[in-house]
């Protein structure tokens, strides 16, 4: 294949491009707001976990504080009823005396039994609401953190994806001006040897796969002509020669 020597240098052009496209992308894949996003959303996803938890154990802690004051309540009354029973003198017979004494100080006993419960479920309430506040104060931390790190992260890509349109605009202009078919070469080369289709070739060096070139690969780029499109004979690069080659 030939081509101007003008035409292949503006390869050179290209490829410097093609570099700078592939280093955007890669900077847009890597950037470090990405990890970080990953991570405070895997946090905030175990802290909500941690708040439904809370949240229940606070809905549930209610309705037992409920329902033991409730179960104090019927007991409370059931020994007001046996006093007024007891204190309305129609109860004679000594044995339902007795037995309403009895039941009497059964309540008493069962009311303070109950009322203890309810203090240890009050204390676990209080437990499950400051719980529920820790986390509902966390959980709203790691949202307004998320947002700060979307936003630096938005901000990144929007910068590298301005300056990656900038750039593909460039090479537009630069390819317009190189013969297709050596485009063409360029292209199938670059995707099979990793992104770099043509090299510079300098002080007697590829640069593409930074090897020196040994006496004979030299008398043969030496002996080509100007327009003769040269390949590496270890990379199989399209080798650009400029006055810088060593030749």
């Amino acid at each position: 294949m030939n081509a101007a020597p003008a035409d292949q240098i503006r390869l050179l052009d290209v490829q410097a491009l093609d570099l700078r496209l592939t280093q955007l992308a890669h900077r847009r894949e890597t950037l470090p707001e990405h990890a970080e996003i990953r991570a405070v959303e895997a946090e905030l996803a175990q802290q909500r976990d941690l708040l439904v938890a809370a949240r229940t154990e606070e809905s549930d802690t209610a309705r037992e504080q409920t329902k033991a004051e409730q179960d104090v309540d019927q007991v409370r009354q059931r020994a007001a009823r046996d006093r007024q029973r007891l204190d309305s003198g129609k109860i004679t017979s000594p044995k339902d005396l007795e037995s309403l004494q009895s039941e009497i100080t059964s309540l008493a006993r069962r009311q303070d039994d109950l009322e203890t419960i309810v203090l240890d479920i009050m204390e676990r309430h209080e437990a499950a609401q400051a719980r529920t506040k820790e986390l509902t104060g966390a959980v709203e931390e790691m949202e307004a953190k998320r947002v700060e790190v979307a936003a630096r992260r938005d901000a990144a890509l929007q910068e590298i994806d301005t300056e990656a349109e900038a750039v593909r605009a460039e090479r537009a202009e630069v390819v317009a001006a190189v013969p297709d078919a050596l485009l063409k070469l360029y292209d199938k080369l670059r995707e099979q040897q990793g992104g770099v289709g043509a090299a510079r070739l300098y002080q007697r060096r590829c640069e593409g796969c930074r090897l020196e070139l040994n006496i004979t690969e030299l008398n043969e780029v030496r002996d080509a002509a100007p327009d003769a499109v040269v390949r590496c004979e270890n990379c199989r690069r399209i080798l650009v020669r400029t006055p810088q080659s060593g030749l």
